[in-house]
């Protein structure tokens, strides 16, 4: 492989495939931020003040960092820099990530006022982590799982959090409604203020610019001196767009990864493939594992990854597990086992069609994770002898 290859973001994805490249391959990074790769995934813990910002660094690739692309010039094969500088390509890979949805609130103009802070980056988490203090009055907007985890990030800090979800319940992409009982009443326990079915209409600023309150669409204001937005991502595919490349929700993708462009391929967050973007670290890391076999022609295909979510959020006092992988919601026809321990709080539910798991919710005691990943990430079929009661068992029945 003698190629020149050019990735655009030095995230998960892109520091993971300049990785599996290797050493000998003729690869240039170009990263956005001034940090060295690190997993963002663990954002909340280093917000929660467990872990430094070196602790989540992942394994060091070359990255020309703080270096933003501004243009891909598909006809000379040149990606243009806002140092203006040009990096040429043989294939180039957009691995653009996504960008914090910034809600379309009263209050909130071309800037964020003073104290309200997305929470997507190392810098958004230094920042936020700069303005909390105890009794800090600190408003999440957004029930999902960033919100999940950056409200009980706050309340470990000494923060009095309120978490404003639209929704019916916490985690609706992951979550039944039973397990986010348990894991809003997890919350609460950490002193978390949590409103569901609450849309937020606007900020209130005071008379310096600085956030005051967030208002409800009721009318009813909550007092805030530091707001997190956490109101769900969006593909970054301003580049792929502007370079005439075909983009849907995301920068749409073949099996071998490939845009409309057959020189430029795109993985992780801004990534479209059969029609689904995940914005999960781990199809990221597979989608990065697929296409450096697809560089080095060892004829891969990437065929979607069946994703499962994990939420460790630890204490010495009160730690709390999840794990959900599919759809947890049953259909008519669909065989349901569910176990519930309210005093030990912990909560499993996996959800079968005909052979086949298709969905499942595990908290508190994850014991049984492992046989169930295997079992739903590789679509095996359930075995006939095997009662269902034992998929929930220690060892997954399996």
């Amino acid at each position: 492989m003698t190629s020149e290859i050019v990735v655009i973001g030095g995230g998960t994805a892109g520091a993971r495939l300049a990785r599996q490249l290797g050493a000998g391959a003729r690869v240039t990074v170009l990263g956005e931020e001034t940090h060295a790769p690190y997993n963002r995934v663990l954002l909340a813990e280093v917000l929660a003040g467990r872990y430094g910002p070196e602790v989540i660094a992942l394994p060091e690739v070359p990255v020309r960092r703080g270096v933003r692309a501004t243009a891909v010039d598909r006809d000379r094969r040149l990606v243009h820099c806002a140092d203006g500088t040009s990096v040429a390509y043989d294939r180039l890979v957009l691995a653009t990530g996504s960008n914090p949805v910034l809600p379309p609130l009263r209050g909130l103009g071309p800037g964020l006022p003073d104290g309200v802070h997305p929470f997507r980056t190392l810098d958004d988490c230094a920042a936020l982590s700069a303005a909390v203090r105890p009794g800090t009055r600190a408003v999440v907007v957004g029930g999902g799982l960033l919100g999940v985890s950056a409200a009980r990030a706050l309340a470990t800090r000494g923060a009095k959090v309120v978490l404003a979800q639209q929704g019916e319940h916490l985690m609706e992409r992951q979550l039944d409604t039973s397990a986010s009982a348990l894991l809003r009443a997890h919350l609460e326990l950490l002193g978390v203020e949590v409103h569901t079915e609450c849309r937020v209409r606007g900020m209130r600023t005071t008379a310096d610019g600085a956030v005051g309150a967030v208002v409800l669409a009721d009318g009813f204001a909550l007092d805030a001196e530091i707001v997190v937005l956490a109101c769900g991502v969006r593909p970054r595919v301003g580049l792929a767009v502007d370079a005439g490349l075909e983009v849907r929700r995301g920068i749409v993708v073949d099996d071998e990864l490939r845009t409309s462009d057959p020189y430029i391929h795109a993985i992780g967050d801004c990534a479209e493939h059969d029609g689904v973007v995940h914005g999960l670290a781990g199809p990221a890391l597979e989608q990065a594992d697929v296409l450096a076999a697809v560089l080095r022609a060892e004829g891969a295909r990437y065929t979607g990854t069946r994703a499962l979510t994990r939420l460790t959020l630890a204490s010495t006092t009160s730690p709390f597990d999840l794990a959900a992988f599919g759809d947890p919601t049953p259909r008519p026809g669909d065989d349901v086992v569910q176990l519930a321990d309210a005093t030990r709080g912990a909560y499993r539910k996996v959800v079968v069609r005909g052979d086949r798991l298709v969905g499942g919710v595990l908290l508190g005691d994850l014991a049984s994770v492992g046989a169930l990943a295997r079992a739903w990430e590789g679509d095996e079929a359930l075995p006939d002898s095997l009662p269902l009661l034992h998929l929930l068992t220690d060892d997954g029945g399996l």
